[in-house]
């Protein structure tokens, strides 16, 4: 760190000089396409001179602000290593966050917080606060509620976390299901067998085991029903022990086959409910019941209820602004029709 002193009309202004390193994560991740993420980090510190030359960031100004800007720099890094990713939205709430449990909530103290290692190295982990807490919700209960907007990882941290209790050895298999809602009444008319016609409604639970568990090893647990993918109809009439089970897309269920799903829970079981309740596939006359089984289990212990949002979108950054402009809408309409209807 050098140190440079100027005089001026008898007053001595010390900048101080440093140069940070970038070599433990990927820089365009950290400074952001065309450097957006860089610029957040300029306007947060108008006082420092900041520049990025290839894996490093050098900065200029009071000494005072180079330790701040450090030491919001290093969370960032810190953040990056274990996450691997990070959006420009949590980028500028970890520059903006003051206090030392804010923080915490960005940054995770421990190092150990990969869900599951898959083919080729990869990490898989909780990648934003909510992910992190229906982590956590989902090692201290039996059942979670995931409740967001798409894009929010949902489906793919509660398979992460299914796989992580099958290779941990706490359940002895992973149960996989949805409504087949979309399809309707054309299934007869799609080409092929009943599992053909079936599988695509069923591909991003799919696509989320293809990047946790090598082809090979899949294979052998499907073949062996280790791993089971299968519509919510097929859960009738069973008793799942020593499971993992997860139902996605539970807001085309209707009331009795979400209460069907949930009393198929058997001993030494976990279960995870995802859903959107702005995206109900359900015919005009049948009503989701995932609103109601929401409400009427808030408060049994052993259960719990978590709620994603925009914050936790890790899709294309579009994905944030189209889920506010269709929330935003919504509230309109809202408030449009409680004052028609209040007249």
């Amino acid at each position: 760190m050098a140190t440079i002193k100027y005089f001026i009309t008898s007053q001595i202004i010390t900048l101080t000089e440093t140069i940070i390193s970038l070599n433990t994560v990927n820089p365009i991740e950290f400074f952001g396409v065309n450097n957006g993420k860089l610029d957040v980090l300029k306007k947060r510190f108008p006082l420092l001179k900041i520049l990025s030359r290839g894996t490093q960031i050098k900065m200029s100004g009071a000494p005072e602000q180079i330790e701040i800007a450090k030491e919001k720099i290093e969370l960032l890094i810190q953040y990056l290593e274990r996450n691997g990713s990070l959006s420009e939205n949590y980028f500028s709430k970890i520059l903006g966050g003051d206090d030392a449990e804010s923080i915490d909530n960005f940054v995770d103290k421990h190092p150990n917080d990969v869900l599951v290692f898959g083919p080729n190295g990869k990490t898989v982990r909780a990648r934003t606060v909510n992910q992190k807490r229906m982590v956590e919700a989902a090692d201290k209960n039996d059942i979670v509620f995931a409740i967001g907007p798409a894009g929010t990882g949902k489906t793919y941290t509660a398979v992460a976390l299914a796989v992580r209790a099958l290779k941990n050895k706490i359940v002895k298999k992973i149960i996989l299901t949805r409504p087949a809602v979309e399809a309707g009444e054309s299934l007869g008319f799609l080409p092929g067998d009943l599992k053909e016609k079936i599988d695509p409604y069923l591909r991003p639970l799919y696509d989320a085991l293809d990047d946790m568990i090598p082809a090979d090893k899949l294979g052998y647990y499907m073949s062996t029903r280790t791993i089971e993918i299968a519509p919510l109809a097929y859960m009738r009439g069973r008793t799942l022990d020593n499971a993992f089970i997860i139902l996605d897309e539970s807001q085309n269920t209707n009331d009795l086959q979400l209460k069907m799903f949930l009393t198929r829970i058997g001993a030494n079981a976990k279960a995870i409910i995802t859903g959107d309740p702005t995206q109900i596939d359900l015919p005009r006359n049948q009503r989701s019941g995932l609103e109601k089984a929401s409400r009427i289990l808030k408060n049994i212990p052993g259960i719990a209820h978590i709620q994603l949002d925009e914050e936790d979108v890790v899709r294309h950054k579009l994905v944030k602004a189209i889920i506010k402009a269709y929330e935003k809408d919504h509230k309109e309409e809202e408030e449009y029709y409680n004052i028609r209807n209040s007249k």
